[in-house]
């Protein structure tokens, strides 16, 4: 968008960034992620538009579980005895937070991890009971597996939590948005439920959280709250179970149960002294009032 020779990218539907702002701003970023593939590229379209892309990190948040097609997108693999054996360490390795920047690019693109709770992994602990397996074992794990995009799992465990905290990337541009990214997300790892029923949000280290609203475009609020995800990070979260934190509130989240209750104490206090002061402040003026009306039917008898 120009005015008067001046080119916007936009924010949001209602918001709008100097073109000259952002590319500041993504000299910046570029130069933090040096040498790793978080890089964003810029290209200009015929209008002067500026069209930024990469990869984004998304963390999980999320306190429900997830559930996965039953089925990828290719029939079931029949898998080789070593790539079953393969399978089984990679699932009963300890969880771990997975870090996309030392990965190569089609790595990242080819094989997201979605990393499952403890609480999930009933598959593990049956994993465990024996290390041999025999032909009637090797025939029921070709039944009961699947892979989703290179993620191998148990259909008894396709229902799961993410390791909160966890964290995955998606591909995408400046002109998607949330609803979109979220969409590809989702696509991604071949999770049936709704895009509708989640929400990401910047969570900032101070404790503070903004909703990307549905019409905003991540990548831009990514390039405009910094490169650093020790300050700020990207999270998915169940629509009805996140709320916005405003900064001011972010102050306190951080203190102690004791010191957050001689805080909540002292502004009791502070309210009922104001309580009082307004209870005499209308006592007054009624009373003042009261003894209007008694003069004026005092004049009014009178007459």
């Amino acid at each position: 968008m120009m005015d008067q020779g001046q080119i916007y990218v936009k924010l949001s539907e209602e918001k709008l960034i100097p073109k000259s702002d952002v590319l500041s701003l993504l000299r910046t970023y570029n130069c933090y992620h040096e040498g790793k593939n978080f890089q964003l590229r810029a290209r200009e379209e015929e209008d002067g538009r500026l069209i930024l892309e990469g990869l984004l990190n998304i963390y999980w948040g999320l306190r429900r579980p997830i559930r996965l097609q039953m089925h990828d997108d290719n029939e079931r693999l029949r898998l080789k005895r070593n790539d079953l054996l393969s399978v089984q360490s990679n699932n009963n390795s300890p969880s771990r937070q997975t870090a996309g920047g030392d990965a190569a690019e089609a790595e990242e693109e080819e094989s997201p991890q979605l990393l499952r709770t403890r609480s999930d992994a009933s598959f593990m602990r049956v994993q465990r009971r024996s290390k041999t397996h025999t032909a009637r074992d090797m025939q029921r794990l070709r039944t009961h597996r699947f892979s989703i995009n290179g993620h191998f799992y148990n259909h008894k465990t396709s229902v799961f939590t993410p390791a909160f905290g966890s964290v995955t990337n998606v591909r995408i541009n400046s002109t998607m948005t949330t609803l979109q990214v979220l969409n590809l997300l989702l696509q991604k790892f071949r999770v049936e439920n709704k895009s509708e029923d989640f929400v990401l949000y910047m969570v900032h280290e101070s404790g503070e959280r903004t909703q990307l609203r549905d019409a905003e475009f991540p990548l831009v609020s990514r390039v405009l709250y910094g490169p650093c995800e020790k300050i700020s990070k990207i999270f998915i979260m169940e629509a009805d179970l996140g709320e916005e934190v405003t900064y001011d509130v972010a102050q306190y989240i951080k203190f102690e149960i004791p010191v957050l209750d001689s805080f909540v104490e002292k502004l009791k206090e502070e309210e009922e002294r104001e309580i009082n002061k307004l209870t005499k402040k209308y006592v007054s003026l009624r009373s003042m009032i009261l003894h209007q009306l008694e003069d004026k039917g005092h004049a009014s008898g009178s007459v």
